[in-house]
């Protein structure tokens, strides 16, 4: 098994660079988002308890979070038919993005090793991202904890809608 990919830069970086296919037929790209801050979000499996209500809560803030210019994507290593199947029986319209090859986990750093009943495997760490509107990590945030963690998403996203406002 390998080695867990190291975290990712520090706030300030340049995020790497990604290209996913997406829920209801979209695509979704680093090079699209250029001038729109972005939440990019991680989870381990469409469908599952913790990543359904994760999903659910970016829903239900997500007239707002456009509102404040922000789009939001989640990605998993899920194929297409399992992230369609997610995205309808919640009604989640904001795009799902299906990293099937892995190349967008590892270069996030969210590929991990994980353990559950003494059993050691790979899998996704569940993180958000924070990017801002030239692509540059403003806050990210590791091993997630789904309660009140959009609430603090939407926090951050005041604070960069106010120093946006404010020249600062």
């Amino acid at each position: 098994m390998s080695n867990p990919t190291p975290p990712f830069p520090e706030p300030g970086s340049a995020v790497p660079d990604f290209s996913m296919p997406a829920s209801h037929g979209r695509t979704v790209s680093l090079h699209a988002l250029q001038g729109h801050p972005f939440v990019l979000y991680f989870y381990p499996k469409a469908n599952t308890s913790g990543c359904t209500k994760e999903a659910c809560e970016f829903e239900a803030a997500l007239a707002d979070l456009l509102k404040d210019g922000v789009n939001v994507i989640g990605v998993s290593r899920d194929g297409m038919p399992a992230i369609e199947k997610f995205a309808a029986d919640h009604n989640l319209t904001f795009p799902l993005a299906s990293d099937s090859d892995g190349k967008v986990t590892e270069a996030y750093g969210v590929w991990v090793e994980k353990s559950m009943y003494g059993r050691k495997y790979m899998g996704i760490e569940r993180a958000t991202f924070l990017i801002d509107a030239t692509g540059h990590l403003v806050q990210a945030w590791r091993k997630v904890k789904v309660t009140n963690h959009v609430a603090a998403v939407r926090k951050a996203i005041a604070t960069l809608t106010l120093q946006a406002a404010t020249g600062g």
